[in-house]
């Protein structure tokens, strides 16, 4: 594989990419804890559940991230309404939902070149350099991976399994990175 130049706009796709990978699989390894019936908990009647916001992450993604460049990212067939309403989809639906949204997300940002980032992309018309989508979606998916942590750690208690450093883990994980060479 082709390394691409040490420019600011190759820099800033490839960081972008990473940080998308790491939400992905945070919310991966969240997800992967929780039973059919945990995805569907509601902590309450105005709450989402895990499932309700990987649907509408999701549509999010399909709507924002295909055909990035050339359409609006709000597309005129996404019923985002529909996204927040309960329904009873089991993991291997979920499961397939979310890797068909991030799968938008990698294609659209691996096709893109330094040369397009201050090119202009709308969303609901409204115009944004493509670093101000990228950024935008960074923040938006960030968000709603910490609400699936949040919920999956909350569910699952004292089984959750950690996805960084745990509790009271703090010295001895910060004396192996010293280590490192």
């Amino acid at each position: 594989m082709e390394s691409k130049p040490l420019t600011v706009g190759n820099v800033f796709l490839k960081e972008s990419i990473q940080a998308f990978k790491s939400m992905k699989t945070n919310g991966d390894k969240a997800i992967a804890q929780l039973t059919d019936d945990e995805l569907h908990w509601l902590p309450d009647p105005e709450s989402n559940n895990v499932c309700i916001i990987v649907k509408h992450m999701y549509g999010n993604m399909l709507s924002r991230f295909t055909d990035f460049l050339t359409a609006d990212g709000e597309k005129p067939d996404r019923n985002r309404d529909e996204e927040f309403i309960a329904r009873q989809e089991d993991k291997e639906q979920l499961t397939s939902m979310w890797e068909q949204g991030w799968a938008a997300v990698f294609r659209a940002l691996e096709e893109l070149t330094e040369d397009d980032l201050l090119k202009t992309v709308y969303i609901r018309n409204e115009p944004h350099t493509v670093i101000q989508a990228i950024q935008r979606q960074v923040s938006h998916y960030g968000y709603h991976i910490g609400q699936i942590v949040f919920l999956a750690k909350m569910i699952k208690s004292s089984e959750w399994q950690t996805l960084s450093i745990p509790k009271g883990g703090s010295r001895q994980f910060n004396e192996q990175m010293m280590k490192r060479e």
